[in-house]
């Protein structure tokens, strides 16, 4: 009969080059430097039994989600600090066949029972097909749902006064939170070429953002449509607060059903992510037949630092963003140009979403206790290691943050565009 196995000396033999910070166990076992600022502690055998039954960053999930794993030296809200080294120096190796059943016997085969999911998990994306086929307007719907419904007073708290959920532009590096958010929106206005009297679609227009800047400092007639209810509710009521109704209008819309056209500019923010890559084709030719001739396209999304077939991960795609994918900005180009789009200015703002995840985490941690009396424990968990994770992504080039400016041709070939940039 095997003996039993301490706990942290079965994770560390599994490690390539031992473990960067302190690991400790329910069993009382324990590993890696005794003088580290960071500790990984495991709580429960429960916790266990996920790490085993579901390898990668699943099983990581489930168990840090419910508690059963615990980050010491760091806040909940803003994991950053524990993170680096983890993603920079802590490499596992696979087990050797000869040396798996003795480990698995060690640990306790009893663990390799599944315990039930934490309640915030979403179903693999398999069995998501009761909500319809990938990318339907309902299941897109259902996925918006489960990411922006969730409480609008927790998206107060976190992205604070400017309710805007997307990478900001920071002139400089100590520049606020809240006026790389206005600077981010003016930018696309100023990209887009904005004038009074204009007409400009946002699609996937969130908490209405963009909107109401473009009707407030441009003197635009604005329609922003989003798939979120809450989303759409809260937008209403500020657009109404700031006195913009004439202006400024925001639907509870999929941008499939918009029927008006002729606009003179459109503006996508961080709605790509959201629609497919199979979509890009009529995704970019409907924006397209939604604008006048001349009109200009600003799209601003997520991409990869590649152009590779790579699907999102799966904590991401069942605690974040459900159906979620991303590619590289040559994608994004090439789909746009074969819409019919002349694609005429493109830019990288990666760094930017750095600071600004850095930005909404100390926000989380500076309103934790309200953030898990409003959304639950669970859920602030989900949020602060997701947004510190993504932010260690941006700043090692994992992931990127592109702008791509495309205009809507004439009978003639003319774009509109000054021979130089003005903005």
């Amino acid at each position: 009969m095997s003996s039993r196995i301490a706990i942290a000396d079965a994770v560390e033999s599994l490690t390539v080059a031992g473990l960067p910070v302190r690991f400790t166990a329910y069993d009382g076992s324990s590993a890696g430097p005794a003088d580290s600022t960071i500790g990984v502690r495991l709580t429960h055998e429960r916790g266990l039994s996920y790490l085993l039954t579901a390898p990668g960053n699943l099983g990581l999930a489930r168990a840090y989600v419910s508690g059963d794993l615990l980050l010491e030296g760091v806040h909940p809200g803003d994991p950053y600090d524990a993170l680096v080294p983890l993603q920079d120096d802590l490499k596992f190796r696979r087990p050797r066949p000869a040396e798996l059943v003795p480990l698995l016997r060690g640990l306790g085969l009893s663990r390799l029972r599944p315990p039930a999911p934490p309640a915030e998990e979403r179903l693999p994306r398999w069995r998501r097909t009761v909500e319809g086929l990938r990318h339907s307007m309902g299941r897109d719907a259902s996925a918006i749902s489960h990411h922006y419904d969730v409480s609008n007073r927790f998206y107060e708290l976190v992205l604070g006064p400017s309710m805007t959920y997307t990478c900001a532009v920071f002139p400089t590096a100590d520049t606020s939170l809240e006026d790389a958010q206005r600077e981010k929106y003016d930018l696309i206005c100023r990209k887009l070429d904005l004038r009074p009297g204009q007409r400009l679609l946002d699609v996937g227009c969130g908490w209405g953002g963009m909107v109401r800047h473009a009707a407030r400092e441009y003197g635009v007639r604005a329609l922003g449509v989003t798939l979120s209810l809450a989303q759409a509710q809260w937008a209403k009521e500020a657009i109404d607060r700031e006195g913009l109704g004439d202006l400024a209008e925001v639907r509870h819309l999929d941008y499939r059903d918009v029927i008006e056209s002729g606009f003179d500019a459109v503006s996508s923010i961080g709605l790509t992510e959201h629609i497919g890559v199979r979509n890009y084709p009529s995704y970019f030719g409907f924006l397209r037949d939604r604008l006048r001739p001349e009109g200009r396209l600003l799209n601003h999304c997520i991409t990869r630092s590649h152009n590779k077939t790579q699907e999102t991960g799966p904590f991401i795609d069942r605690y974040v963003f459900p159906d979620g994918e991303l590619t590289g900005s040559g994608r994004i180009i090439t789909a746009a140009q074969d819409a019919g789009l002349e694609v005429m200015h493109e830019e990288n703002l990666r760094r930017h979403y750095a600071l600004t995840l850095a930005g909404w985490c100390r926000n989380l941690v500076e309103h934790w206790d309200e953030c898990v009396a409003e959304v639950g424990e669970g859920t602030a968990r989900v949020w602060g290691l997701y947004m510190a994770g993504s932010r260690v992504s941006f700043e090692h080039n994992t992931i990127q943050l592109h702008h791509v400016l495309a205009a809507r041709t004439d009978e003639h070939g003319n774009d509109g565009f000054p021979l130089r940039p003005t903005w």
